[in-house]
């Protein structure tokens, strides 16, 4: 009996890049911003706050990568 090719199970491990940096606004404010990129799939996601971040992070872990990735709004890592 041959496995299907859509019943190979999730990956046991991920890999991400996370880059941040801080974003001049001007009149002296600024504020932090990161992208974070899964490696094997190459699907990326801007946040302005690590609520976004975590969503994404928990999006890919939990296999439903096929959301939108729009950039978030919200303010404040």
């Amino acid at each position: 009996m041959t496995p299907e090719a859509n019943d190979s199970p999730s990956p046991r491990s991920h890999l991400f890049t996370v880059r941040v940096w801080l974003e001049e606004l001007g009149y002296g404010q600024s504020e932090w911003r990161g992208q974070a990129q899964h490696v094997l799939s190459g699907k990326s996601r801007y946040f302005r706050n690590w609520a976004s971040l975590l969503a994404f992070l928990q999006e890919m872990v939990s296999g439903d990568g096929a959301a939108s990735q729009d950039e978030t709004t919200t303010n404040n890592l």
